[in-house]
């Protein structure tokens, strides 16, 4: 049986639209924004600097599956509220995770690309749902998942309805605690290999460390990726979640300079 995911089901690329966005065409979208949404004035301040800079979409967990029950778990409704207003605002589309099958119509309802956290890569009942929701599903690799089950969660959205599925790269876990993850850069190259779906990179989870996303954002686009998905914040030190990994926003100004410009949003 020839998997839908696969080049043997299909060989030539899928290109998957995000709006006026598309990932699998040869361009190299940036996605970027906040790990949390935090509050308006955050959000709007990162948003202005992407628009400006040349991003594609903007990310930010309106909530969030943080290891610890006792870490800030995401403004909820609210937050998603305050993501279309900066759609609004500065034209951007909306990339948020959505964590559980009975929160799908709502996010859906606000988000633009609907974002399947690593933690639930093989959270079966949402991948099905999430075949049925009518929005292009953004799906992360799960913390030590092979490629072979990355493939397979995939096939479940597709399968069940959806071909529009975005494969983001973020980072397996290893023995060596200097970066959070490892960031397995071959796997780009070889689930392109193997799939015809899009694949992007998050160099911040893959890194936790800011000081090495511009060089894995270079290497990411020397493999092949198909774009990037990159955190940032007006104040990182100060973020509520997961600032070491985000990119203040002169940093990120510094990093899409550096892109070619015929990668940016048009």
């Amino acid at each position: 049986m020839n998997l839908l995911v696969s080049r043997e089901c299909q060989a030539e690329d899928s290109i998957v639209r995000v709006g006026e966005i598309a990932f699998g065409d040869g361009s190299f979208p940036v996605i970027a924004g906040p790990c949390s949404v935090e509050s308006e004035e955050q959000l709007m301040a990162c948003a202005e600097v992407i628009a400006e800079s040349g991003g594609a979409l903007l990310r930010g967990g309106a909530f969030k599956p943080r290891t610890s029950p006792y870490e800030f778990q995401g403004l909820g409704e609210e937050g998603l509220r305050l993501l279309v207003l900066a759609r609004e605002r500065f034209g951007l589309g909306v990339v948020t995770e959505v964590m559980a099958e009975s929160e799908i119509a709502m996010v859906a309802s606000y988000a633009d690309l609907l974002q399947v956290g690593a933690r639930n890569m093989q959270n079966y009942p949402l991948l099905r749902a999430l075949g049925k929701c009518g929005k292009p599903v953004l799906l992360k690799r799960g913390l030590s998942a092979t490629l072979k089950e990355w493939m397979m969660a995939a096939e479940y959205i597709l399968a069940n309805g959806n071909p529009d599925v975005i494969l983001c790269e973020r980072g397996i876990r290893s023995f060596d605690s200097h970066t959070r993850n490892v960031l397995d850069i071959a796997s780009v190259p070889a689930m392109q290999e193997m799939t015809h779906l899009p694949v992007v990179v998050d160099p911040s989870h893959a890194t936790g460390r800011r000081s090495l996303i511009a060089p894995l954002a270079k290497a990411s686009l020397a493999v092949g990726a198909d774009g990037l998905l990159v955190e940032c914040h007006p104040n990182p030190d100060k973020a509520w979640s997961d600032g070491a990994q985000s990119l203040d926003l002169n940093q990120f100004r510094d990093m899409m300079a550096m892109l070619p410009s015929r990668i940016l949003k048009s």
